[in-house]
């Protein structure tokens, strides 16, 4: 045999490997679907019986949180090839040929490590924890098993995509030897390498983002790399923390707001939003732009979400942006802007994250947001007014028309006032709110006659969606804990001290960290390691908790809007195909707009210390 057929696979060894990941990935992408559902009909029966027979359903809270599990360890096989994966390639694309497959074997390597970690890992923390559940009576180990079944499906999944690949005869065993060297070096050794185990972590980490490797692949991995040089979490340790560090009832809302933005789109009641935000400002200088805008502001009371918003948007304005007289990457550059509103705009998933990580009121937060989002919005419109001045003017839509155009588009709003009073006034819980806007948004479904089959791949793309977000979350757990052990904060405290003392100091290293951290890092990873860390800062020199959270989200939804890694520019990238590197160029009078709403806030937040 030559050394050239050596070096690919066997055109029928592709064809299997390819069609067994088409099955598989149907396979547990149908079953994470079926626990999201689940998991819906469990919150709202709980809903039903807490407010109609002032009753409970016993169990509820751990059975919901074991569902969630579920749907992490069915589906974040499945989003290793989601445009949530977060592989960050920008450094990757511009490698020479050699670096390059010596890249992608690293990125595979840290991916098949991170999956060996949970099944490994899993299964000793399922051996080691006893006890049964007294809500469920039902064992404790079950969620550390479930979620090492997703390790091993993490493994195979990777395997079968790369023998489907042309080089993967030459890729798979060179990622797996490597895989090999970095758990028999992990469990036997012991370096001291002059640092901190977390900034270790940090620089492993971040090697894995340059390889493009899975942002929380690469989080993991790059935690069970530190062990031998002085981490305090051994594997099972390892595992336990990523664990619970999602497994909070209040992440339960991710999925279903997933899903209620999904379904409204699939209903069509998105597209009546649009049409109802045209009919507004469609005629005005850049009316389309505008609309673009305006959508986004109405539409972020569904979504919570500005990958999804980016995506919804790229494919429903820049084509029409660009018939217009738009250039592509300008067009590109104004869909990718408004998109932020998203996740800022109530209700906002990066808050959830931020409640999360930090303990702030959710409610508080969410108002925040509003308040900011607004501001943004108007920052936005004044520079897409400056910018868009040699654009076409569309007609104006008569009064009547855009009355009935409004009455069409009332159900969203309906959904926006239902999730944000509900939470801010205490009627329902946060994680109930979405899954009344989950349960809404389906009932829209039927009622517009969306096909069974759409409805069900929603559930399926929400379930993987969230999986992906839970899999971030969980592999953030290590790196922070690390953090604490190692006080990080600490060092943080006496790095800004070099800056001054009181609010502004605070505020002026805490903004340019939170922009670095932003360039390189995704908005939920940055906020579960930043936001512990600086939060305590903000509160020592007198700025209000929740104002301070406000602006680290705006702040890092900057980020996504800035080289090298600017995940909205790049999701933009991939459904439109525009180039990225226009994509930044055209995007920067926008990000300016956004800074300059951002130094507002900051200006806010002196105002209330001094009073």
């Amino acid at each position: 045999m030559s050394d050239q057929s050596l070096a690919q696979p066997q055109p029928g060894a592709a064809r299997l490997a390819a069609r067994s990941l088409a099955w598989l990935s149907g396979l547990l992408s149908t079953l994470a679907a079926m626990a999201l559902a689940a998991l819906l009909l469990l919150v709202m029966a709980g809903f039903v019986l807490r407010y109609g027979f002032s009753s409970a359903l016993l169990g509820a809270e751990d059975a919901g949180i074991w569902l969630h599990v579920a749907i992490l360890a069915l589906g974040m096989p499945v989003a290793l090839t989601s445009a949530l994966a977060m592989r960050l390639d920008v450094v990757h694309r511009f490698l020479p040929a050699r670096l390059r497959a010596a890249a992608d074997v690293v990125a595979e390597a840290l991916t098949l490590t991170s999956g060996l970690v949970i099944a490994h890992g899993g299964m000793i923390v399922t051996e080691m924890v006893g006890g049964t559940n007294p809500a469920l009576g039902l064992p404790d180990w079950i969620p550390f098993a479930t979620f090492a079944l997703g390790g091993s499906l993490v493994i195979l999944f990777t395997a079968l995509r790369l023998l489907a690949e042309e080089r993967g005869a030459v890729l798979l065993p060179a990622a797996l030897a490597a895989a090999a060297l970095f758990w028999l070096g992990s469990s036997d050794l012991y370096i001291d390498p002059g640092m901190a185990p977390s900034l270790f972590l940090a620089l492993v980490a971040a090697v894995g983002l340059i390889v493009a490797a899975p942002l929380p692949h690469a989080f993991i991995a790059a935690a069970f790399i530190a062990v031998p040089f002085g981490s305090s979490l051994p594997e099972p340790a390892l595992v336990h923390t990523a664990l619970s560090g999602m497994m909070k009832f209040l992440l339960l809302s991710v999925p279903f707001f997933l899903l209620a933005g999904t379904l409204l789109t699939l209903s069509g009641v998105a597209g009546r939003l649009v049409r109802f935000a045209d009919s507004l400002v469609g005629h005005r200088r850049g009316g389309l732009a505008q609309t673009a805008l305006l959508t986004n502001v109405l539409f972020s009371g569904a979504s919570g979400s500005s990958i999804a918003a980016a995506a919804f948007s790229a494919s429903t304005f820049q084509p029409e942006l660009v018939k217009r007289g738009y250039r592509p990457e300008k067009a590109g550059a104004i869909v990718a802007a408004t998109s932020m509103l998203d996740n800022v705009i109530p209700p906002s998933i990066a808050f959830l994250i931020l409640a999360t990580a930090t303990n702030l009121s959710v409610g508080s937060l969410l108002v925040g947001g509003l308040w900011a989002g607004l501001l943004l919005a108007v920052a936005l419109f004044i520079v897409i007014r400056i910018t868009c001045s040699d654009t076409p003017l569309a007609p104006r839509v008569a009064g009547g028309q855009r009355l009935r155009l409004a009455v069409q588009a009332v159900p969203a709003f309906g959904l926006g006032l239902v999730v944000v009073l509900g939470i801010r006034f205490g009627i329902v819980t946060t994680t109930e709110a979405a899954a009344v806007a989950a349960v809404y948004t389906f009932g829209l479904s039927l009622y517009y006659r969306t096909g069974g089959a759409r409805i069900f791949t929603a559930f399926r793309q929400s379930a993987t969606e969230a999986a992906a977000i839970a899999l971030l979350i969980a592999s953030a757990a290590p790196f922070a804990f690390l953090l604490a052990v190692d006080d990080i904060a600490g060092m943080i405290g006496h790095l800004a001290g070099l800056f001054g003392s009181g609010p502004i100091a605070a505020l002026i290293f805490s903004v340019v960290l939170l922009f670095i951290a932003g360039l390189f890092l995704d908005i939920g990873a940055a906020i579960l390691l930043l936001a512990p860390l600086l939060l305590p800062l903000a509160i020592s020199a007198g700025i209000d908790p929740v104002t301070f959270g406000v602006i680290i989200v705006v702040n890092l939804m900057i980020g996504g809007l800035t080289p090298p890694f600017g995940v909205l520019i790049f999701v933009v990238s991939g459904v439109t195909g525009t180039a990225t590197t226009a994509l930044f160029r055209a995007v920067l009078p926008y990000v300016g707009a956004l800074t300059a709403a951002l130094g507002l806030l900051c200006l806010y937040a002196l105002g209330q210390s001094l009073l």
